[in-house]
């Protein structure tokens, strides 16, 4: 049934709905503020790559009183942020989300790090590319569907 993971993706939930409530009119009720926590080489994350090079696994961003266009949607969510007086775009996928905190309430929620897949190195290519066929043997046998077709 993977309960852990269906409480993991509930408990996502929570997470959407305080963005949700950031993003409306007015923004974050004093005292609140929001430290995400997120996986930076996540399916699905997006950013400027000079700025998520330098934070090469997790990143921590603050939304307190400086944030801009934060769009929380179904699967994941948007802001614009300053870093070095610049501002930047970024989209997070809630799944690749690892902690969320809100320090004026104490409250904290810790999820399990999504799975990475790092790029994996192109094969070299061989000197000579040949399909391995065993001495004897003759190649890949194709069988048209024809014959079983009714007619």
């Amino acid at each position: 049934m993977q309960y852990e993971a269906m409480a993991q993706d509930a408990l996502r939930g929570v997470v959407k709905a305080a963005l949700k409530k950031a993003a409306a009119p007015g923004g974050l009720p004093e005292p609140h503020h929001l430290y995400i926590t997120f996986k930076t080489k996540a399916a699905g994350v997006s950013g400027p790559q000079d700025l998520l090079s330098k934070y090469p696994d997790e990143m921590t961003i603050v939304l307190q009183h400086q944030y801009w266009d934060l769009a929380p949607g179904e699967t994941f969510f948007s802001v614009t942020l300053k870093f070095g007086g610049q501002p930047k775009r970024l989209s997070v996928p809630y799944a690749a989300v690892t902690r969320f905190y809100d320090p004026s309430v104490q409250f904290a929620l810790q999820f399990a790090p999504p799975e990475i897949v790092e790029d994996e190195p192109e094969p070299e290519p061989e000197a000579e590319a040949k399909p391995a066929v065993p001495a004897g043997e003759e190649g890949p046998k194709i069988v048209s569907l024809d014959q079983f077709r009714k007619k």
